[in-house]
């Protein structure tokens, strides 16, 4: 079922709409057409007794800064991009620089989580659809572009989320959702016990800015391997060089799945509030980020967020993967539209 009211109005006036996607058992994702961002995200636990794990804001004008990118969608390019820039075809592209010298996340205004995009409600599918268009060079990228966010909420306690995108002109698109996750619920402070398993036996290194070095290391005898499930504060304060670069987790790993295959990537549970979230992805890579640099400061019901509150694990290809020739490139061209498809399933 999904339903609808007014969350606010923009700065130039316009309404925003929020929209309820619920199935039958409990399971409720609300999104909005501003940012296609996911404000709350209702689920039980083993007991049926419901919490909102999902990290944001009551009010929409918090979203109009929200410099964390709670449950933002990001784009046209997620992650960072070294220097700025990049060369398709011969020619260089210039992005926003907004993260010492590289680039994060396209645009800290511009990009997707600060858009307001149209919506249509398929209740047949359970889903809303938001869509928006860029101009050739809007943003420093090439093409005319047109971009679909869907939602849906499925009866077997998945929240999934599709990207679609055309183009006329070879370009880059690498989209990603960035929620933040807090399993017994988003007021609930510390998420450094929740245990994580990822289907990655590999991570990709990264130098000071978080940028990668092009490497692809064996997580094996590191911090980093979560390949047997582990509780993500066991080892976040490790004085291993890559975690002190970040200061915790906040790196790409690389997926032991088949590429454009949708696969199990990731799993996060929480004993004490009985509930588990299995992750699925058809893209290469997940970044764990376990909220080193959200600082103390008032969410949804006036909840106190502070530092590892809670932990995001956003799907994509790799970081700077437009310039490494290392890493398979997010490149999109006329006639080829973009797809990919990430579940947030709880079971």
């Amino acid at each position: 079922m999904v339903t609808e009211k007014i969350f606010g109005k923009t700065p130039e006036g316009e309404p925003v709409t929020l929209y309820s996607i619920s199935n039958q058992k409990g399971v409720q994702a609300d999104v909005m057409n501003y940012g296609a961002i996911l404000v709350n995200l209702f689920v039980p636990d083993k007991k049926g007794k419901i919490a909102d794990v999902n990290l944001g804001y009551d009010k929409l004008n918090k979203y109009f800064t929200n410099g964390n990118f709670f449950g933002a969608s990001v784009g046209p390019i997620a992650n960072r991009t070294a220097n700025a820039k990049f060369t398709l075809d011969g020619k260089t592209y210039k992005l926003d620089v907004n993260d010492g010298k590289n680039n994060l996340h396209t645009d800290f205004d511009k990009g997707f989580h600060k858009r307001l995009f149209r919506a249509e409600v398929d209740e047949s599918k359970n889903s809303v659809t938001f869509t928006i268009s860029m101009k050739d060079g809007e943003l420093g990228l090439p093409g005319n572009r047109k971009f679909a966010i869907t939602y849906s909420v499925t009866e077997d306690n998945g929240l999934r989320i599709d990207y679609d995108a055309t183009t006329d002109k070879k370009t880059i698109i690498n989209p990603t959702n960035h929620s933040y996750f807090n399993l017994k619920g988003h007021e609930s402070g510390s998420v450094l016990d929740e245990e994580l398993w990822l289907n990655c036996s590999r991570f990709t290194k990264i130098v000071a800015g978080a940028i990668p070095t092009g490497e692809l290391v064996s997580v094996k005898g590191t911090p980093l391997d979560f390949t047997t499930a582990v509780p993500i504060g066991k080892r976040i304060r490790s004085r291993f060089e890559q975690m002190l670069l970040v200061h915790g987790y906040d790196h790409n790993f690389v997926s032991d799945g088949n590429p454009g295959e949708l696969t199990k990537i990731a799993v996060l549970s929480d004993k004490e509030a009985g509930r588990t979230m299995e992750v699925y992805t058809d893209m290469p890579g997940i970044q764990v980020y376990s909220a080193n640099w959200v600082g103390r400061h008032k969410g949804k019901g006036g909840a106190q967020y502070k530092r590892r509150c809670a932990v995001a694990l956003e799907t994509q290809y790799f970081p700077n993967s437009t310039n490494d020739p290392n890493f398979a490139k997010p490149v999109v061209e006329p006639g080829k539209p973009f797809h990919s498809t990430t579940i947030y399933k709880f079971v």
